[in-house]
């Protein structure tokens, strides 16, 4: 169970990503309600008090007010357990910029099959799209140069993701109208790929590489 000390922190933070303007105070803001009509940039314009900040951590952990948080927890400094063995990477999510985030979250669930995780903020300015186990991060820009560069070189990708079958996928792409930045084809290197482009010009590339014995699966 969370300590009194881990929810002052969790207030404290509050307050210090208020003081930085950081947009994601304004999904907090909303979560009381007489602040549930503002906006992001209403939310940061708005002054953010400790005491505010943690009426906020209280209402998200499901209590009235801070008092009534306070008498359901234990005042004490939790240890907290080390993590033993080698440091591990346990996966890489590309960041997509976009100029639409809930637009390109419904182009990757319209037209490519990926469920959309979350779209943060209000309007949203970040968002997560996936499909089984990869996953798209997408994040607001007024201008996505990376895309602008990739059309100028012609065959720059922004995300690499390997497929099991990657002929029925795009098969299954094709059937969706999907745009294709290429289509499939057998590379020099043995595998086979395809790339899509997003509506923000991002080209994703669906590769599935060689096997170990030289054989596609």
């Amino acid at each position: 169970m969370p300590t009194l000390d881990t929810f002052r922190k969790q207030a404290k933070q509050l307050v210090r990503w208020h003081r930085e303007r950081n947009f994601s105070i304004g999904e907090k803001f909303r979560l009381l309600d007489r602040y549930r009509h503002l906006t992001d940039i209403e939310a940061l314009n708005t002054p953010l008090p400790l005491t505010i900040a943690q009426e906020i951590v209280a209402v998200e952990a499901g209590f009235r007010n801070w008092a009534a948080l306070r008498a359901s927890t234990i005042d004490v400094k939790p240890t907290a357990a080390p993590i033993e063995g080698e440091p591990t990477l346990l996966g890489t999510v590309p960041i997509l910029f976009v100029r639409d985030v809930r637009k390109a979250a419904a182009f990757y669930a319209d037209k490519l099959a990926f469920q959309v995780d979350f779209l943060h903020g209000h309007p949203p300015f970040y968002g997560s799209v996936s499909r089984d186990r990869s996953r798209l991060h997408l994040r607001f820009v007024h201008e996505p140069n990376f895309a602008a560069l990739a059309a100028l070189e012609g065959s720059l990708i922004l995300a690499t993701i390997e497929v099991r079958n990657v002929k029925m996928l795009f098969e299954e792409y094709e059937r969706r109208g999907v745009e294709f930045a290429q289509r499939l084809v057998r590379q020099a290197w043995g595998g086979i790929d395809f790339h899509v482009r997003d509506v923000d010009g991002n080209v994703i590339a669906f590769v599935q590489y060689r096997q170990a014995d030289g054989a596609a699966e």
